[in-house]
């Protein structure tokens, strides 16, 4: 089996020879004219396009605003039917819906936690059994949720 070190010096030998292949590379990318010329093609080909996007953007305001309106109405719609759906799934009964296709649609839920100023404020204290702020023991965190 080798030694702690020989593995060290390995990785550190093979990381030289990764530098001096990438160095080589660059260099090649960089001494390329038509690489250059190529890139300064593609820098005013998409000043073009975003000319052009811009141009046409004028010309839909009205349809670009109606269409923030309706994202927001999908957002607000969505957020109505998960909160139905939890409503009917707690209450014990079966919850699905049928599109035009007459597909069926199940919910499907996820739980996602966030960081609360109360966990921040059990963390700042330091706890009764000697433990550093911060690490509580099963009985605390026990408590916590009572």
């Amino acid at each position: 089996m080798k030694t702690l070190q020989e593995v060290f010096n390995q990785i550190q030998s093979i990381k030289n020879e990764q530098k001096t292949v990438k160095t080589a590379y660059r260099d090649a990318l960089s001494a390329s004219a038509e690489l250059a010329e190529a890139g300064e093609q593609l820098k005013a080909l998409k000043e073009k396009k975003k000319k052009i996007e811009a141009a046409i953007k004028e010309q839909f305001t009205s349809d670009l605003d109606k269409l923030e309106r309706l994202k927001t109405d999908i957002e607000s719609q969505n957020t109505m039917l998960a909160d139905i759906a939890l409503t009917k799934l707690m209450g014990g009964e079966t919850v699905e819906v049928v599109d035009v296709n007459s597909n069926v649609y199940e919910p499907v839920f996820s739980v996602r936690f966030k960081k609360t100023s109360a966990m921040k404020h059990a963390a700042a204290k330091k706890s009764d059994t000697g433990q550093p702020a911060g690490r509580q023991t099963v009985p605390e965190i026990n408590r916590m949720f009572d």
